[in-house]
């Protein structure tokens, strides 16, 4: 499974679901959304994890897992189990990792050494592995080892890709990794490029995604079709870092705990729920302006949470998306959002000047827009 064809996913609702395997993770990087660390203990059950991933069968299953973290790849048996029973039902399974056990090879002295036989039965286990790579996380392991050990990987068979960050498009530093992946890898290795987020260790300087939207324009949030299943079991029907790590969860962003429901019970409340079928239509703020209590300040995340409990916003969505209408309103709006493809998706919600870039093989960057970002 290419990068594109899991990006081209993301606005569908229920396609994919994303596992949070733990918040540990050797690395400490500055830019952490989640704020990991070694000693983190915060984690899901894994024999509650098994038991709601194997609740997946041929006709119900999402079409993408995600294994993420924290690390994930520090529990190589559970990912490689988790990737294996969603395999079995029909799912495509991806991991992101941060590559600690290539810097592991490297300060042993033991260059392009074998990766940990555990390691690499769980990358094996994946459809597509994607490697996190950044300033930051180059502090911490050397390009060179995470290139090393993606050429090890690849030759293993197993599709891969970057997950490049930074903070904007005029970044240097994007535009020096994306040229040195470009040259180390011939264009067949693609990159998902995003922006860094005031989320975890970045909170306190990276810019905010989104604030001060217009009430009356309809601001879709396709960050609210993929489940989460986060680091104390329960399931969110929302990706924000912020609103994946707080608690209480709003009501309208809970479809309940691996350790009680199955996939089949949070897809179906994800996909029938008439607030969430507006929030991937037309967005929290315009729901509120239009239906509920009014706007207030803060940003496009902050107006979301701030619809939980209000009864008027509730009561417009049943109106609106409830029944086949809304299921179809739902649907019209997720083939909106995959018109353009994995390139449409990442202009809308990542780093759009290096969009290209998640197509496997796409023609490089304009040498004119590639020295406007340098």
């Amino acid at each position: 499974m290419e990068l594109a064809e899991l990006v081209a996913r993301r606005p569908f609702p229920a396609a994919g679901l994303l596992l949070g395997l733990t918040r540990r993770c050797p690395l400490r990087c500055a830019h952490c959304s989640t704020g990991s660390d070694l000693f983190t203990r915060e984690e899901p059950d894994g024999g509650q994890l098994e038991r709601f991933v194997a609740s997946f069968s041929e006709e119900d299953r999402p079409d993408i897992v995600m294994l993420t973290g924290g690390e994930p790849l520090l529990l190589p048996a559970l990912a490689e189990r988790l990737s294996t029973l969603a395999r079995s039902a029909g799912s495509r399974t991806a991991l992101l990792s941060g590559m600690f056990f290539a810097r592991s090879e490297s300060r042993r002295g033991r260059r392009g050494a074998a990766i940990p036989p555990a390691i690499l039965r769980a990358i094996r286990s994946v459809d597509h592995f994607s490697a996190s790579l950044d300033i930051h996380h180059e502090r911490e392991v050397p390009r060179a080892d995470v290139f090393r050990a993606l050429h090890r990987i690849r030759d293993e068979g197993v599709a891969v890709s970057f997950h490049l960050t930074g903070t904007g498009a005029s970044d240097p530093y994007l535009a020096d990794i994306t040229r040195a992946v470009e040259g180390e890898f011939g264009g067949r290795v693609p990159c998902l490029v995003n922006e860094v987020r005031p989320f975890g260790r970045a909170a306190s300087w990276a810019r905010p995604a989104r604030t001060g939207p217009d009430p009356a324009a309809a601001a879709p949030c396709s960050m609210a079709a993929w489940p989460v299943v986060a680091f104390d079991g329960r399931v969110l029907a929302c990706c924000n870092q912020d609103t994946v790590d707080r608690r209480p969860v709003p009501a309208h962003l809970d479809l309940g705990h691996i350790g009680v429901d199955d996939w089949a019970t949070v897809r179906r409340r994800a996909l029938e729920s008439p607030v969430l079928r507006m929030l991937r239509t037309v967005g929290p703020t315009h729901l509120a302006a239009r239906y509920g209590s009014g706007t207030g300040a803060g940003s496009y995340c902050d107006g979301c949470r701030a619809l939980d409990g209000d009864e008027a916003a509730a009561a417009g969505a049943r109106a609106v998306a409830g029944g086949a209408a809304g299921a179809l309103l739902d649907l019209t709006a997720a083939m909106r959002g995959s018109r353009e493809g994995a390139q449409g998706v990442v202009r809308r919600h990542g780093c759009a000047a290096y969009a290209p870039l998640v197509v496997t093989g796409g023609p490089p960057l304009p040498e004119t827009e590639a020295r406007d970002l340098r």
